[in-house]
């Protein structure tokens, strides 16, 4: 009997981007006007303001041409997945990442289930501080390495990794892309219930990583190696030591020029060239065999690279279409006919319908904001719950939606179909979405 099986990611995106096309023919063209916001610097939508426009069909030729047109808009985290893809072949073609890994294995012998609950706490950690999504892309081939070595399945590297920085990202209290942004455009002082998002931060993680642990155990096949062997393979020669040295430093200074400098992605890039081409002159490959690690990793990475163009592509069909706003007045407009509390879920539903046409989690931040903060007011629901609603519907969303362009690519890079992800994730989701709902409605009774 044959079963069905999800379609590959490229049909998928594809067909999303044809859907959307096609929905320029059927929903009326619409838009809010718009005015720029004080506080965030953005343009949001000015409440009431909903209009219909000449309709612009989005045809075959444009619907084509809007391919190309999301992958320029993508274009600069599309160049930093080269670079890292080709800079971590190079880095894997000197074998100091092999030996790195086995160095932490011989410390690590006995207690390797350790090893995901501290991955899975610094991804979470950078998600509840930045959003980290894209970042991750050029990371996975060193989790891979790790995850291959301690025996667990390919599965735990994508959970310990964007799984669990959405969960961080989506219950954070700080995070500026998220909460930051919303709280902004709801008028709340920035910060302000951060203790109430903080107690519901620390169960939604520990969910996480105590699910990425049970999968990863109960498909564990242990490496046919003892801790004499592991150590034995750590010891590598003085020159993968420098490589590994040079790793280390990249990643301090990663991590400090996104948190701390604002860096775009285009200075990621730039690192982690200098990053390939240290590793490569210092672990003996020389400028030739340099430069032909760079060019395998460019082929091996191009197709996880250019999913995220596809993605993009979905958003820029809609835009060209007019049909955004469209969709947003039609979501939004029934809550205000319905009780407190059913309106506050009833804003969950939306936020995370509207996820899927709009993969940006600022972006949707910007458009849904000044319309649901007002509609507060009006049926006496608190802003702040509005915030709530957005974060966790919107937030969570992240890790099912298939126009999630960053999740796609590393689900490529590993070898994982979306399906197979869904499956995986799908329990977790719904106890995450299921505490995010409890979240919402104590924040009600209780008047945050």
């Amino acid at each position: 009997m044959n079963t069905f099986r999800f379609p590959h990611p490229l049909v998928l995106l594809v067909g999303f981007i044809i859907l959307a096309a096609a929905l320029s023919y059927v929903l009326p063209a619409g838009q809010f006007a718009r005015q720029k916001n004080e506080a965030t610097g953005r343009e949001v939508v000015v409440p009431g303001s909903y209009q219909r426009v000449p309709a612009t069909p989005v045809g075959p030729l444009d619907m084509l041409v809007d391919i190309p047109k999301g992958m320029a808009d993508a274009a600069g985290v599309i160049f930093l997945i080269f670079l890292a893809g080709g800079a971590f072949t190079v880095l894997d073609q000197t074998g100091a990442l092999r030996h790195g890994v086995d160095w932490l294995l011989a410390r690590a012998y006995g207690r390797e289930v350790l090893v995901i609950p501290v991955v899975s706490l610094l991804f979470a950690t950078m998600g509840a501080l930045e959003n980290m999504g894209e970042e991750i892309v050029p990371l996975i081939p060193v989790l891979l390495v790790l995850m291959r070595r301690l025996g667990y399945p390919v599965m735990t590297a994508v959970a310990a990794s964007i799984g669990a920085a959405i969960v961080g990202a989506a219950f954070s209290p700080i995070n500026p892309f998220q909460v930051g942004i919303a709280q902004k455009l709801a008028q709340l002082p920035l910060l302000s219930g951060g203790g109430y998002r903080l107690a519901l931060l620390l169960p939604a993680v520990a969910l996480w990583i105590a699910g990425t642990m049970r999968h990863a155990i109960r498909h564990r096949v242990a490496p046919d190696v003892t801790a004499e062997e592991v150590a034995a393979d750590a010891r590598g020669a003085g020159r993968h030591g420098l490589v590994l040295l040079l790793l280390l430093l990249c990643f301090s200074i990663f991590g400090y020029g996104v948190v701390s400098l604002g860096w775009d992605f285009d200075q990621m890039g730039a690192l982690f060239f200098v990053l390939g081409v240290g590793a490569g002159l210092l672990g003996g490959l020389g400028l030739s065999g340099t430069a032909e690690g760079f060019v395998t990793g460019f082929r091996d990475i191009a197709f996880s690279a250019l999913l995220i163009g596809f993605a993009r592509a979905i958003f820029v069909v809609l835009e060209q279409g007019h049909i955004v706003d469209t969709i947003v007045q039609g979501m939004s407009a029934p809550l205000a006919h319905l009780p407190v509390t059913l309106s506050a879920l009833g804003m969950m539903v939306v936020q995370t319908a509207l996820h899927l046409p709009v993969p940006s989690v600022s972006g949707q931040a910007t458009l849904t904001m000044p319309l649901f903060a007002p509609l507060a007011d009006i049926i006496g629901l608190s802003r702040q719950v509005v915030v709530l609603c957005f974060q966790y519907a919107a937030g969570l969303c992240e890790l099912i939606t298939p126009t999630n362009g960053s999740l796609l690519a590393i689900l490529a890079i590993c070898g994982i179909r979306f399906d197979q992800w869904l499956r995986f994730v799908a329990p977790l989701y719904g106890l995450l979405l299921a505490l995010g709902v409890a979240g919402v409605v104590s924040a009600i009774a209780l008047g945050v």
